[in-house]
């Protein structure tokens, strides 16, 4: 929900009005007001974060094996709010509706004192916000500089698990980076400035302004991913040898591709069909590899979270870095060949359709005469 400078009037049958608001409200309830930014909230990951059923099973898996305890672990970034009112039951709505809006606007600061970043949240009628001169008869407003910054992303990409190994770095990357230095924040890629409007127009006729974008996009997002990771393609003959060279690039994120859970990877799958029929093919991974303390590569989410201990392998790309790849396979000169090169982001290996398992994002062709 984003804090408007406008007044809300309302006229129609089962507006809202101040009296309906609470402390804490569903985000059905902010959408009265602010429909546009709901709706577009909605289809973000954010707002699946607690019913994706890639999280569903997840969270079941993890409590069989580690214990009801282990849930509050999950529910503290998945449902911050279940966990905050002491509801990990989720017997309430506003509890299904992952990273939402009265969390994100009650939110007053965060620390970084502890193991892991925590956020300072308020439930109350008073939102907070990035606007220094926001005014809102319905519920107070207050201006919130950590809503501007990066730390307001910290507790949910930042965590180090109960054998202290830093399972999620995605804040520590970015803080490392050049983007950090010059004050370039994750709200700037993932919640970058929009026309919209604020508040309904049914509701209150105003001007269109400028809005953070809360649809969040991220690496579900094919605009996201190619507008980020670059490829070049060239090839050359070297005897009985068809040579390729790929030249991958992060160009435009502000932490390490792939980020987050360790079971994330970038795929580079190069491809090449001779015309004598033979067919040839290789890839490349870029992905961090976990292992538990007894040194056992962990091959799922819940394995990582709870028992990760040590990096094995790391070969993701850090941001501006550029890398080259060359392949060689065995096609004759004069003998013509189809190359392809196929760029995919793996998501999960709980995954249970081709869709939620992976999303090829940048294909290259080439005829080789």
């Amino acid at each position: 929900m984003r804090l408007a400078s406008v007044v809300c009037v309302f006229l129609t049958a089962g507006a809202t009005s101040a009296a309906d608001l609470r402390p804490l409200s569903s985000a059905e309830f902010c959408g009265r007001c602010h429909r546009a930014i709901v709706d577009a909230w909605k289809t973000s990951v954010h707002a699946k974060a607690m019913e994706s059923p890639l999280f569903q099973d997840g969270l079941e898996l993890t409590e069989s094996r580690f214990g009801p305890s282990a849930r509050t672990v999950c529910l503290e970034c998945h449902s911050p709010i279940a966990v905050l009112t002491n509801d990990t039951s989720l017997r309430q709505k506003v509890s299904w509706e992952g990273i939402t809006c009265d969390y994100c606007h009650s939110l007053r600061d965060v620390s970084f004192s502890g193991k892991n970043p925590k956020a300072k949240v308020e439930f109350s009628l008073v939102k907070s916000g990035p606007i220094k001169d926001a005014e809102a008869p319905v519920h107070g407003t207050v201006f919130s500089p950590v809503h501007l910054t990066s730390a307001a992303c910290a507790p949910c990409h930042e965590y180090r698990n109960s054998q202290g190994f830093p399972v999620l770095t995605t804040y520590s990357e970015w803080k490392n980076s050049r983007y950090a230095k010059s004050e370039k924040h994750c709200q700037s890629c993932h919640m970058y400035r929009v026309k919209g409007d604020v508040v309904d127009p049914k509701i209150h006729k105003s001007a269109t302004a400028k809005v953070n974008l809360h649809q969040m996009p991220g690496s579900h997002s094919l605009e996201q991913l190619n507008s980020t990771i670059k490829a070049r393609l060239s090839t050359s003959r070297e005897g009985d040898s068809l040579k390729l060279t790929v030249v991958v690039s992060n160009v435009a994120a502000g932490h390490y591709v792939p980020t987050g859970s360790p079971m994330r990877q970038l795929l580079l799958d190069v491809r090449a069909d001779s015309y004598d029929g033979k067919h040839f093919q290789e890839e490349r991974r870029y992905a961090r590899t976990v292992a538990d303390q007894q040194g056992k590569t962990v091959d799922l989410e819940p394995l990582a979270f709870m028992s990760g201990a040590r990096v094995v392998s790391d070969t993701r790309l850090a941001p501006d870095e550029t890398r080259t790849e060359t392949f060689s396979f065995p096609v004759p000169s004069g003998v013509k060949a189809q190359v392809r090169v196929e760029l995919r982001y793996y998501y999960s290996p709980l995954a249970t359709t081709e869709a939620q398992k992976q999303l090829t994002f940048l294909t290259l062709r080439r005829l080789v005469p």
